[in-house]
């Protein structure tokens, strides 16, 4: 089969998943785009790649994890026998539980076969059953690979307590719906009123029905950081992606983000991304690789 074309394939605009492989070249610059992609090693004894500021060196069957909009390249892998799963960031926020789950998990970028071969064995069956209906004929490939992301995501969420260890963060879970829900409510209103006049914690935890102190407690157990700290890390998520508009300027940029002065977005920006805003959105991509 000739997958070039899908080298071009307009992902953004017109689809919640896309699959790719084939190419021959063995790296890829450092790029970031608004979706998120899921890349499973190919054989071959070199496969380096990169996510932030971290660089793993992988075996065929592992896993290489990249959230919207994060940073990431492939110094030197076999991408002709890889397999690039991607999906749009607008699909899982549409579900409260991949919301859940992408949130729980977006500090793990790597899933090694070797330290969770029984994990890892189930998420290469559900790579290639998306790989099989995608690259097929079929008028409802998109959908049914969609049902397969959700089953792959579902197979994390399963496999939480095995993972944990290996997170930056501590990883939440044991709280019932109601508690998520209402944190979530307060996450969701915050990353859409990043200009409000108060996002203080007390103001916050008064929205959710909380205290304050219960607030602060059940928050850096569900985010795994403290609120101020996790404020700064939306703020940035929010410049990110407005990045992506080239008629926007960097001020107001960090003025919609809800940042007080260009100082301090560009300090909290390359504290966290390592570079200037400016170099970060010379190296936006618009389409797949």
């Amino acid at each position: 089969m000739d997958y070039s074309k899908y080298e071009k394939y307009d992902f953004d605009h017109v689809s919640a998943f896309n699959m790719s492989t084939g190419f021959k070249e063995r790296s890829y610059q450092a790029h970031w785009h608004s979706y998120g992609e899921i890349l499973l090693v190919g054989p071959g004894e070199t496969n380096i790649y990169c996510v932030g500021k971290n660089t793993y060196e992988l075996v065929p069957g592992d896993f290489v994890l990249v959230w919207p909009m994060e940073m990431h390249s492939i110094v030197d892998a076999n991408r002709e026998d890889s397999l690039v799963i991607q999906f749009s960031n607008a699909f899982i926020n549409s579900l409260f539980d991949l919301r859940r789950i992408m949130h729980m998990y977006r500090n793990l970028h790597i899933i090694c076969v070797k330290s969770h071969p029984e994990l890892a064995g189930k998420l290469k069956t559900i790579s290639y059953q998306m790989k099989d209906i995608f690259f097929s004929d079929r008028s409802d490939r998109e959908i049914r690979c969609c049902m397969l992301l959700m089953e792959f995501m579902l197979t994390l969420y399963d496999y939480r307590k095995e993972l944990a260890p290996e997170l930056s963060e501590e990883v939440a879970y044991g709280y019932g719906d109601d508690v998520m829900r209402r944190m979530m409510s307060v996450t969701d209103y915050i990353k859409n009123n990043l200009t409000a006049d108060d996002l203080s914690q007390g103001a916050m935890a008064e929205m959710a029905g909380i205290s304050r102190e219960y607030f602060s407690r059940i928050f850096k157990n569900v985010t795994g950081m403290n609120y101020s700290k996790w404020l700064n890390l939306i703020r940035l998520e929010k410049a990110t992606e407005l990045l992506a508009d080239e008629e926007r300027t960097l001020t107001e940029i960090a003025m919609l983000s809800g940042f007080q002065s260009i100082p301090s977005f560009n300090r909290v920006f390359r504290e966290e991304k390592g570079m200037a805003p400016g170099e970060y959105r010379a190296l936006f991509v618009k389409n797949d690789k």
